[in-house]
């Protein structure tokens, strides 16, 4: 996340014509009636959002568990006597040295000095900091206090620039100041937790890493318990650090990686960072995140002195690092676009190579309207004209459906297939399989409406990827609220898997944004699943033991096992009226269900008592919604 985007959790700047309605009398008397309009409109978005009153009441007691565990990642979150001891004393397999490198320009003292402060009493203490100061001659006093802390302490390396070569050129100079075999790289206003470098190293040498990046908080000053946002990030996700810098603070890595990649470029000044780690994590072997928050970013006016959107050069920069990032190492011309969410937050539209054929698999039985509703949606609707429709046919009893069944006979994109057996979703999709003649499968539930135009293509721009597995897209129930968005293991009462930000409206921004960028997660619903087909036959395909639930994931991780990277779009749009195909679990079906999560849980041990790596471990595997764990 970039300086942009730590902007984006703050308030914009506000329209001038705006503050001028606010000064009128008739504003200020409306205000009572807006107050009570605005809490009604509140209210019932909560009502809706949580299910009535019992889910409002669950929701502000997580909100107040929160905000008494937001206090825990702070100052009390500091190693105690005893274990900064224990760290100060730790003795590594590897001798690491770090540089930190902090480039200054005109730093008020009191951050500088604690900015500073925070290096000094880090418990690791195999480092320098390397300080460029490229400060104007209004503020001489930086290299002044600079001065006076390298009297103390001979690792702080000071270095006064005598004109200011902009944020990637004052770095570059850092560079040229260190000596470390690892670089870690600070902001000049920010503060270090004291065990950050101590859990880095610690990290390089258990992991074998050659890149590290922890999880960041942003503080409002002066205060580092008064916590505005805490980030808490997946594990190494290239797609979701090409739609946005979520690495951000705070990185370490190895300095051979510099000779890969080269140091910051200026032309890329306003998102110098971004494109940065985009190159090291690119070159870097092993790339390895720590879900702690080590690294706070403070939160001032001169932070955030202007409205991103007005800075069209720092939107343009993000645009061009994540293009030419694609461009250099993978020849890929990709459209780099804002989203809703930020301009800094992207949709990345990949060519799609020739015109493939798209073979839709859709299993059925009865509930003609939902089938007809389904096929119809994708005839009158899609974009993308080269595609088949396999519709499986399981056990049918309804007339209704035979009928419908024969005006599908004209139609040349459709063939129907028949399964006698008893229903099996694994058996019935592998059988619907063996009569596609496509090079991609899409898994398509039959109460399931396509809502965006070009939602195959949205899926296929991803599936083509030689490094891409299952794509899967964003799913609503008829009330607009999401239903898919992607699927955490382990998340949810059965400890399987679970869908995040289940029940949300469907124009909420996800955490952090991400429901609003394509990402890279475990696993999607085989709702609306598309895969090659030469990647689903080295799988052998959907596990027939799982006979309803769970076959969708298992066969995600199947996937990802033999090395492929699942992603979820949020660009492919569908309704699923979910439930009306087979009817809600009870009875015998819930038994069942609770078989297949036991099967699931047995089969996939070691990755869910490993985590899911793209959900933080810091969040609650009781609830979708990303609240912290407590």
């Amino acid at each position: 996340m970039s300086e942009e985007n730590k902007k984006a959790e703050l308030p914009a700047h506000r329209d001038k014509r705006f503050d001028g309605v606010r000064d009128t009398w008739y504003w200020k008397l409306s205000k009572p009636v807006r107050v009570v309009v605005h809490f009604v409109i509140r209210t019932r978005n909560a009502y809706i959002h949580y299910g009535g009153f019992k889910g409002m009441y669950r929701r502000w007691k997580q909100k107040k568990g929160e905000a008494s565990k937001r206090l825990d990642f702070g100052t009390k979150s500091f190693p105690n006597a005893e274990e900064r001891r224990r760290e100060e004393e730790t003795v590594f397999p590897r001798e690491i040295k770090i540089s930190v490198l902090v480039p200054l320009y005109n730093t008020p003292e009191k951050f500088l000095r604690e900015m500073i402060d925070s290096v000094v009493t880090q418990t690791y203490k195999n480092w320098e900091l390397c300080l460029a100061d490229g400060s104007d001659d209004k503020h001489t006093d930086v290299g002044r206090i600079c001065q006076e802390y390298i009297e103390k302490d001979s690792r702080i390396k000071y270095q006064k620039i005598e004109k200011n070569l902009g944020i990637s050129g004052n770095t570059n100079v850092c560079f040229s100041m260190a000596t470390g075999n690892f670089i870690g790289l600070f902001d000049h206003d920010d503060v270090m937790h004291p065990s950050l470098l101590f859990e880095c190293v610690k990290t390089v040498c258990e992991k074998d890493a050659d890149y590290v990046y922890t999880d960041e908080a942003t503080f409002t000053s002066p205060n580092l318990d008064d916590l505005i946002v805490l980030h808490f990030k997946p594990d190494y996700s290239p797609d979701n650090l090409r739609a946005n810098n979520y690495i951000c603070h705070f990185s370490m890595f190895d300095a051979d990686l510099l000779k890969k990649t080269g140091l910051f470029r200026p032309e890329y000044d306003g998102s110098q960072d971004h494109d940065m780690i985009l190159r090291l994590t690119e070159e870097a072997k092993h790339v390895c995140h720590i879900p702690k928050i080590l690294y706070y970013w403070r939160s001032h006016p001169n932070s955030v002195a202007a409205d991103i959107g007005a800075k069209t050069y720092a939107i343009d920069a993000a645009k061009r690092a994540v293009h030419d990032h694609m461009r250099d190492y993978y020849g890929i011309e990709v459209e780099v676009e804002s989203t809703r969410a930020f301009p800094t937050i992207f949709q990345i539209k990949y060519p799609i190579n020739g015109e493939p054929l798209i073979s839709i698999v859709i299993p059925n039985k009865d509930h003609v309207e939902d089938l007809r509703r389904c096929i119809t949606s994708i005839e009158k609707k899609s974009t993308w004209k080269n595609y088949e429709i396999v519709v499986v046919e399981n056990n049918s009893v309804e007339q209704s459906i035979r009928d419908y069944y024969k005006e599908l006979e004209s139609d040349p994109k459709v063939k129907i297939v028949t399964y006698e057996g008893g229903f099996n979703y694994s058996r019935i999709n592998n059988v619907g399989v063996k009569e596609t003649k496509g090079e991609y499968l899409l898994f398509l539930n039959n109460d399931t409406e396509v809502i965006s135009p070009d939602w195959m293509e949205q899926l296929l721009m991803y599936a083509q990827r030689k490094d891409v597995g299952a794509v899967g897209a964003k799913l609503y129930y008829a009330d607009n609220t999401i239903q898919h968005a992607g699927v955490v293991i382990g998340l949810g009462a059965h400890r399987s898997a679970g869908h995040t930000h289940y029940k949300m409206p469907r124009e909420h921004l996800g955490y952090m944004g991400r429901l609003c960028y394509a990402q890279d997660v475990t696993a999607v619903t085989g709702a609306c699943l598309m895969v090659k087909k030469s990647i689903y036959e080295e799988v052998d395909g959907l596990d027939e033991s799982f006979t309803i639930s769970l076959n969708d994931v298992d066969l995600c991780l199947k996937i990802r096992e033999k090395g492929y990277l699942n992603i979820f779009t949020p660009f492919a749009e569908l309704y699923h009226y979910e439930s009306k195909t087979r009817g809600m679990e009870e009875g015998e079906k819930l038994r069942r269900y609770e078989r297949e999560c036991a099967h699931f849980r047995d089969k996939w041990k070691e990755q869910l008592d490993a985590g899911d790596p793209y959900y933080n471990p810091n969040f609650s595997l009781d609830y979708s919604d990303f609240t912290l764990r407590f």
